[in-house]
């Protein structure tokens, strides 16, 4: 059986953050039988506004790799799990959104950090791009943060020194527990295979914070110019479908 792990923003999903261009991506490669998982820094709650709008009922990775949310049904054995949310089984990776917050509360002026958690959502919107609905979903933050605006990048060496990973995503910096979207794509190929023995791993992403991920694969793909030895660059996703039969 094959998977896919796909980025969303800039990615999947373009700058005005509809779902429709992506509609028929993820239609095809459901027809060729992949399992899609998105694997993005986004929350749970965008990541379940995209998720119905594409009608993927797939696991789903979260926030950087923090979580892997997977549908209780989707497995027909039992696995460790750190808690149940909903319909879902929750894979708890990385560190808790009030921890990681305080450590940023107590940064925030001497580098003049911006993120969701001391922004309005007129901020978040400005910062982002994101309309009002979707950015009201992007601060139901439960595991990581997001830097939109810095004085100077020796904030990274501040937050790694309280124990925190902080990765780039396209725009913006991640600040997350010790955890990656390779790592959290690791453990899902191994739930995969125990059940269908050999799986055939593909991801797209676009950020140099997708590369974990393109460690974990067998094959990859860079929308954009990054370079990465074990990836493909593409032009946009919808490239993907004329390389990956």
């Amino acid at each position: 059986m094959r998977v896919i792990f796909l980025d969303l923003d800039k990615t999947l999903i373009r700058d005005d953050y509809s779902p429709e261009p992506a509609k028929a991506v993820i239609d095809e490669l459901k027809r060729r039988g992949f399992k899609i998982i998105f694997n993005s820094s986004k929350t749970r709650a965008e990541q379940e506004y995209y998720r119905k709008a594409l009608d993927v009922d797939d696991p789903f990775i979260v926030e950087t790799g923090s979580a892997i949310y997977i549908p209780k049904k989707h497995f027909p054995f039992s696995f460790n799990f750190t808690r149940e949310v909903g319909k879902y089984f929750v894979m708890e990776l990385g560190g808790k959104y009030d921890v990681i917050k305080q450590v940023l509360d107590e940064l925030s002026e001497e580098f003049g950090l911006k993120y969701y958690g001391n922004s309005s959502i007129e901020e978040v919107m400005e910062f982002t791009g994101l309309p009002r609905h979707l950015a009201e979903l992007a601060m139901m933050r439960e595991y990581s943060e997001t830097i939109f605006r810095w004085r100077d990048e020796q904030f990274i060496e501040a937050i790694k020194s309280k124990g925190l990973k902080v990765s780039k995503g396209s725009r913006f910096y991640n600040v997350h527990g010790n955890t990656d979207k390779g790592k959290a794509a690791h453990f899902l190929l191994l739930l995969y295979s125990k059940f269908f023995g050999d799986v055939e791993a593909y991801a797209v992403g676009d950020g140099l914070n997708d590369f974990p991920m393109f460690e974990v694969v067998d094959k990859a793909f860079i929308v954009g110019n990054l370079k990465h030895p074990n990836a493909v660059n593409i032009n946009s996703i919808e490239e993907l479908l004329e390389v990956v039969k």
